[in-house]
């Protein structure tokens, strides 16, 4: 097949006739469908991977907290990996990350299959490999993510962070299937051997993608500063702030559910070896509640904002998680397992959507590094600590905590981090936008001081402070390492910016950085300036002792 040219297949292409299903519209595009397959065999493996080794795991243990600790395993190296995975992938050419992180995979499924295979698998070693496969994991994530809004205009971009949830869920309910199936009929072993295969199928399929990656005229940032602007970003945005919150109280109660199924479709067999199929069951009962809530979310958006479609799918899985600790028959839990799932994707999918709207490309992947960060850290903490509460109590008694605890912190979520007002656009302004542009080049090496001065009615100072404030949020998300307002007592209406940058490149990139949204800012600006000319602007280099 040959590979696959995006030039051929703009987003920005019009559609030939109307889609029947507004949620399935981004399949449309080639490039869009080559990758969400793509997605979709990569979350099947990793379904297949977190069964297997869950299942494994209560086979060489019948602790809870060991069970638990599997999905611990699974998820923390994103927690812990995700910012500087993140931010490689704003620095390098991110079709080639993409495929290193597949091969990744690929090699710890094989050397899993090669410790059962010369039978040195215990509970440890287990919960070692499968931290070595959330490195991959937290390598992948962060890429994919910065990577959707490339494929699809903005208006689609619901509708894609939608359908990637499909795939998600799907391959919750083929990875578990295909699992069982291998698990009954020949042993774990072969589920790591197929997710091998896969792994490698996928990277090379990513190779077809022709992806022009655009080299920054400035030079690649060092990572230790993209890091650092990446997390300046997500603090100077009270929408990211929001977002993080909520999905952090999501997927720490959620966690209970996912983290203690295998030992809960235990106890509705004896013996063991009953209870796989049970699992398998439920898991795919969640994944298809999942399913079906996507296909419905264009409607719910249409219904409610995103803060009532968090609270009420919170309100949903606090239901679900009560119902399943609660039932005593295997129908009444799948049930209870499918409108967990429901909930699931409806929360994460607001928030995804609301995280990726509130990021400009630039910052993109470190921005959603952070999201997937505040997902499995709050997954990786919520699995051990449920599982904890399991041991010291019972399973039952775990999952209704969660579900009691989950909807009331949620409450107070909402209620004390508010979100951000409206939706900034955060397409680039351009370089030449600033009414007084930096030279290309300093000459000289050191940290940079800006100052902007500004002729003031003192009469609208507190408007002015308060415009002044948002531009501190800016330029500190930008990158910049400190600014002050400095007022002169002297001149009552004399008003001095002083921003701080790393380095005359640095100072550079701040242009390169700045959005449609910023140069609204400045336009605020400048409506109080009322000198005959624009702010006098300064630049000084910090000379070295």
């Amino acid at each position: 097949m040959p590979p696959i040219d995006p030039e051929e297949t703009s987003p920005a292409t019009p559609p030939r006739r109307a889609p029947r299903f507004a949620a399935l519209e981004p399949l449309r595009l080639p490039v869009f469908r080559l990758l969400w397959g793509t997605w979709f065999i990569a979350n099947t493996c990793m379904w297949m991977n977190d069964v297997a080794a869950a299942w494994l795991m209560t086979t060489l243990t019948t602790s809870p907290m060991w069970v638990a600790l599997v999905q611990t395993a699974s998820t923390l190296p994103v927690f812990l990996l995700g910012l500087p995975s993140g931010a490689l992938a704003d620095i390098l050419d991110r079709r080639r990350w993409l495929v290193a992180t597949q091969f990744w995979l690929a090699g710890s499924a094989t050397v899993l299959c090669v410790a059962i295979g010369l039978d040195r698998m215990n509970a440890p070693l287990l919960l070692a490999l499968t931290f070595a496969n959330g490195i991959g994991l937290a390598l992948r994530w962060p890429v994919f993510s910065a990577i959707v809004p490339e494929l699809v205009t903005r208006p689609l971009l619901p509708a894609a962070m939608g359908l990637n949830g499909i795939a998600m869920n799907a391959s919750r309910i083929v990875g578990p299937l295909v699992a069982g199936v291998l698990i009954a009929s020949a042993g774990s072993v072969w589920v790591f051997v197929l997710n091998a295969v896969l792994s490698i199928a996928s990277g090379f399929v990513i190779l077809r993608w022709r992806r022009e990656h655009k080299v920054d005229p400035l030079g690649r940032e060092r990572l230790v500063s993209a890091m650092r602007v990446g997390v300046q970003f997500v603090r100077q945005s009270q929408r990211m702030r929001a977002v993080l919150s909520r999905v952090a109280v999501s997927f720490f109660h959620s966690s209970a559910v996912l983290a203690l199924l295998p030992l809960l479709a235990r106890g509705f067999h004896e013996g063991p070896k009953g209870g796989a199929g049970t699992f398998t069951l439920l898991l795919a009962s969640m994944g298809a509640g999942s399913i079906i809530a996507v296909l419905l979310l264009p409607r719910l958006r249409e219904m409610f904002d995103r803060d009532h479609r968090v609270l009420y799918g919170s309100m949903l899985l606090s239901v679900g998680t009560a119902v399943l600790a609660l039932s005593p028959a295997l129908w009444l839990a799948a049930f209870a397992v499918f409108f967990c799932g429901a909930a699931w994707i409806t929360v994460a999918n607001s928030l995804s959507v609301s995280a990726q709207l509130a990021l400009p490309d630039w910052v993109r992947a470190r921005g959603m590094s952070t999201y997937q960060m505040a997902i499995m850290g709050a997954g990786a903490l919520g699995a051990a600590v449920w599982g904890q509460i399991a041991e010291l109590s019972t399973l039952r008694a775990s999952l209704l905590v969660a579900a009691v605890t989950g909807t009331l912190v949620m409450l107070a979520v909402l209620r004390w981090v508010p979100d951000g007002p409206g939706e900034d656009d955060m397409s680039p302004a351009g370089t030449d936008w600033a009414f007084n542009p930096p030279p290309a080049s300093a000459g000289e090496d050191g940290r940079v001081v800006i100052t902007v001065e500004y002729l003031i009615d003192p009469a609208r100072a507190t408007a002015f402070h308060a415009v002044m404030q948002e531009t501190r949020r800016a330029r500190l998300s930008q990158g910049a390492i400190a600014w002050e307002l400095l007022h002169d007592l002297s001149a009552p209406e004399r008003y001095v910016e002083q921003v701080v940058d790393e380095s005359w490149t640095e100072h550079l990139r701040r242009f390169h950085r700045a959005t449609a949204a910023d140069l609204a800012l400045r336009e605020r600006r400048l409506a109080f300036h009322r000198g005959e000319t624009m702010p006098v602007v300064n630049r000084y280099i910090v000379q070295r002792g």
